[in-house]
């Protein structure tokens, strides 16, 4: 009778290892999977960033009127370099764009934020709002008057409390989506 009892309590404990092994790979698995088919997809998904921004007509010319972006709660910014794009919060403030990235003095920004670092090296851009794709360059502002008013414009539109003395401490990024005047990347 023990051996049977061992030999169950032994079928049991292999198989709640499977069981646990399976519960783990399979999310695992299907996460990574969903990853990687983002970074080959035109723009980011819900959670994870994508690929280039290709689809979308590219507007050039005169710099339009942005304040429909009031009514924008996300737009895709898709960097030059590297190219991967993913789903930010925007704000229109005197006709020009800004974007910022919170938490960026822990640990989220060491392991995922990259971004903001690439961008203030090499700003080169393309955003995509409302289906239309605008060639841009992201420029880092860390101080003077627009400060203030980017970031209660940021706590207006947004459910976040926003302020200059987070820009000041460096754990809050802001930067305006400026026109880029001389294009010699293609594209």
């Amino acid at each position: 009778m023990n051996k049977i009892l061992r030999y169950d309590r032994h079928a049991v404990k292999q198989r709640l290892i499977f069981l646990c092994v399976a519960l783990v790979l399979v999310p695992v698995s299907l996460f990574g999977s969903l990853a990687i088919k983002a970074r080959f997809s035109d723009g980011p998904s819900v959670i994870f960033s994508g690929g280039p921004l290709i689809s979308g007509e590219m507007i050039t010319g005169a710099e339009p009127d942005w304040s429909f972006v009031r009514n924008v709660r996300t737009f895709e910014l898709q960097l030059l370099n590297p190219a991967r794009s993913r789903t930010l919060w925007i704000v229109e403030y005197q006709g020009k764009l800004y974007l910022n990235s919170n938490y960026m003095g822990g640990l989220r920004q060491r392991f995922w934020k990259r971004w903001p670092a690439q961008a203030e090296r090499d700003g080169r851009a393309i955003i995509r709002i409302d289906g239309k794709r605008y060639q841009r360059n992201l420029v880092r502002i860390k101080k003077g008057p627009i400060v203030e008013q980017v970031t209660r414009a940021f706590t207006e539109k947004y459910p976040v409390e926003m302020t200059p003395a987070e820009v000041e401490a460096e754990t809050l990024w802001l930067f305006e989506l400026a026109p880029r005047s001389s294009i010699t990347d293609g594209g």
